[in-house]
């Protein structure tokens, strides 16, 4: 009986021990498990997509978004059917948009789509550049990339002779990274993609003095602008240019064409004065 008592107690104080033991014991295989994974993603995603998206004002009204597109080939050796199908669904949102593609290689694609105006560059933008951060179909068996929120707003007041723009541009990469199919976080948002984001105008912009919007670097005196996005972080940027307005001029010189050919068709009546031209003639 002394010995049952003494069993049923030594098992009383053990078993729990032993439980936690092996359930850390479990904890650190399972670590050991998951740590060369990550690795492996780290280095077989790093690069996936380097993406430089730019905007070129031509006339105010006039333009193109350009877009540079290059793939990583440890990516395309990862899962080559679903990178072709996201290009392919690039061709065809760049192609309904009005614009044309250029592949320089299996990995390396330019884009290019023209824009008639600034409510007609705001929703190509928003569309083109949503179907290339939310890119749906490039997922592997075991990861997939998650979606990102963009959204660019462009800004117009007219000051008769020229116009003044501001455009705003927001993107949330907080999101972007590579998920395992168990919804853990397995490779960071910079070892996947690349961001850049440029302005070219024909007179300079300057970029805004918030403090929480991306500072750009500047060339061509301000005649371009280039931020870099961070991934795993929420973007903001915001810049202010001038152009020159055709409205505004064409009234100008509708103005002068007139004053001209009333003074090629009347030249005394105009060199007089109104007093003059009310004398009687002698």
């Amino acid at each position: 009986m002394t010995n049952d008592k003494l069993r049923q107690g030594l098992e009383t104080l053990l078993i729990p021990s032993i439980t936690v033991i092996q359930q850390a014991i479990a904890r650190l295989v399972a670590a050991c498990r998951v740590v060369p994974v990550m690795l492996m993603l780290a280095v077989l995603l790093s690069g996936c997509v380097d993406c430089d998206v730019g905007i070129r004002f031509d006339t105010p009204n006039r333009g193109e978004i350009i877009q540079h597109i290059q793939l990583g080939e440890r990516l395309q050796s990862l899962s080559g059917s679903a990178v072709q199908e996201w290009l392919k669904l690039i061709r065809q949102r760049t192609r309904s948009l009005g614009g044309k593609v250029q592949q320089t290689s299996t990995q390396e694609i330019t884009v290019q789509i023209p824009f008639s105006s600034s409510a007609d560059l705001e929703e190509k933008f928003n569309q083109f550049f949503d179907s290339i951060l939310n890119p749906g179909q490039l997922a592997t068996d075991d990861a997939t990339l998650l979606p990102v929120n963009s959204h660019l707003t462009l800004n117009h007041s007219n000051f008769l002779l020229v116009e003044r723009k501001q455009l705003q541009y927001e993107v949330d990469l907080r999101s972007l990274g590579v998920l395992s199919s168990s919804g853990d976080v397995l490779v960071s948002p910079a070892a996947v993609i690349s961001l850049e984001f440029s302005l070219t105008t024909p007179w300079g912009a300057r970029h805004t003095t918030r403090t929480d919007a991306i500072r750009p670097d500047v060339y061509n005196g301000g005649r371009k602008l280039v931020w870099t996005l961070v991934p795993g972080q929420q973007n903001y940027l915001e810049t202010v240019f001038w152009l020159p307005s055709p409205l505004g001029i064409g009234t100008i010189g509708i103005v002068l064409l007139v004053i001209v050919g009333r003074y090629l068709r009347y030249p005394r009546s105009l060199k007089l004065s109104p007093l003059e031209n009310h004398l009687p003639t002698l």
